[in-house]
């Protein structure tokens, strides 16, 4: 007989709904910093700034299993429906929505804060999620300035392990779910060192559109919980953007940082002060549209354990982890090559430019999907969305970098490999874009030629 007694639930540190916008859960809740605090009964445990004070929401013990729940990204900005309306308007001043922090018992600087990924996956009531395209103006992607970036997007339902698209029709694939920004809070001069260091590279691209960084910025600033207004200005003013990844993780966007791996941060504040959020369902090797995985809102568990001085004993400059054991098994993969010179562009040699590498072998996979039938938004989507894999294949042979990207074959559900023939041209129709009114000349001949073929 089942026994009651010894079966203890897991406990669920921060809850949320995935419907309603990270800055309005719990009406009681914090308003930002511009709006008088109010008094709350049930703070929420949101935030969407780094800085060490914002006090820990929650405190474990080490080798305590606990949940989180995580809003997707952007907090709820986003819809399950057939237009890019919502990409297009985005406000990237309140992404990432992070649930946290959470304290670990006895975790002091310089210690190593081990965190196992015990699972992660969607909400029951919330099975599908989105992958798109930001503007050229807000937000940008890797190909923002090639293909003057305009909004667009796809929707992916989940069915179990597996994703379709009625956006990008004739794949299906298992996901490799993962959170793609997760990391310990920054002390003050480690938040000091990111603020100086990026502040001087925007000084230096002060007009570079997409930026090349997102500096702290008041207006969006969010914590989910009661603080004193002086602490809350505080924090909107200096706290730090979780756009990218830093020495404490942060946005690294990691696809095999998922289920089952274990991860070893480096502590900067007393407790450690973990947060998490932007989960995944899969992702491919690169992120490349900025949006560029599978986003979602959902649920993760952890558990975690500390290792003293353990910054020192692994010169641990920034987080180092074990992949997951449960990975797709997509054997047979179409792998295109990329090198240093911008050949999709003005031919231009460069030295040893990776970056240059890698989006050459992605555009190379784009013009082959586009043979195929797909759009370039489409194929720009897919290689972000679906679990492609990149290598650095060599950076020693002046001047030309290469680079490789695995487009796995069995994501497909017909043949896309080369024939003497030829490849065979598909509809797939076309993703969420925005209306061709709104489009560049460019853009709207593509859309109007997709109407043309699918009547």
């Amino acid at each position: 007989m089942a026994t009651v007694a010894n079966s203890v639930p897991h406990e669920i540190l921060v809850e949320v709904d995935p419907f309603i916008p990270a800055d309005q859960q719990k009406a009681s809740g914090y308003c930002s910093f511009r709006i008088h605090c109010i008094n709350i009964s049930y703070p929420q445990g949101l935030h969407n700034r780094w800085h060490p004070d914002i006090p820990a929401f929650a405190t474990v013990k080490p080798g305590q299993v606990f949940d989180i729940h995580c809003v997707d990204w952007t907090g709820a900005q986003i819809g399950n429906n057939d237009t890019s309306d919502d990409i297009q308007n985005i406000d990237l001043s309140k992404i990432h929505n992070l649930s946290g922090p959470i304290a670990v018992e006895g975790a002091e600087p310089g210690d190593c804060l081990v965190v196992d990924i015990l699972d992660v996956r969607p909400f029951d009531k919330m099975p599908w999620g989105y992958t798109g395209i930001f503007e050229l103006e807000n937000g940008g992607g890797l190909f923002a300035r090639e293909f003057n970036s305009r909004a667009a997007k796809a929707i992916w339902d989940f069915k179990g392990i597996y994703a379709t698209s009625r956006h990008i029709p004739g794949v299906r694939f298992a996901g490799v779910s993962h959170p793609g920004l997760i990391g310990t809070a920054p002390s003050h001069e480690l938040l000091a060192t990111w603020n100086a260091r990026e502040g001087a590279l925007i000084e230096a691209h002060a007009n570079s559109v997409p930026p090349v960084a997102y500096g702290p910025l008041e207006k969006g600033a969010y914590v989910g919980q009661d603080l004193e207004e002086e602490v809350m200005k505080k924090i909107a003013r200096e706290g730090a953007r979780t756009i990218p990844g830093r020495e404490h993780g942060g946005n690294c966007d990691i696809k095999n940082l998922s289920r089952g791996s274990r991860c070893y941060f480096p502590v900067f504040v007393k407790g450690a002060n973990l947060s998490v959020g932007d989960l995944h369902f899969s992702q491919g090797d690169g992120e490349l549209s900025f949006c560029g995985a599978i986003e979602m809102a959902g649920v993760i568990k952890f558990s975690t354990s500390i290792i003293k001085g353990g910054i020192e004993k692994f010169a641990l400059k920034q987080p180092i982890f074990l992949p997951s054991p449960i990975d797709p098994l997509y054997s047979s993969k179409l792998v295109f090559e990329g090198i240093s010179v911008d050949y999709h562009g003005d031919g231009k040699q460069y030295n040893m430019d990776a970056t240059v590498a890698y989006k050459q072998a992605a555009l190379n996979a784009i013009a082959y999907l586009q043979k195929i039938g797909y759009t370039r938004e489409q194929a720009y989507l897919l290689l972000s969305a679906a679990p492609v894999e990149s290598h650095v294949g060599a950076v020693v042979d002046s001047p030309n970098a290469c680079v490789t990207l695995a487009l796995p074959l069995g994501i497909f559900e017909h043949d896309i490999l080369p024939k003497e023939e030829g490849l065979t041209k598909l509809n797939f129709g076309q993703c969420a874009i925005r209306p061709s009114s709104h489009l560049t000349p460019a853009h709207a001949q593509d859309w109007m030629s997709i109407n043309e073929v699918t009547g």
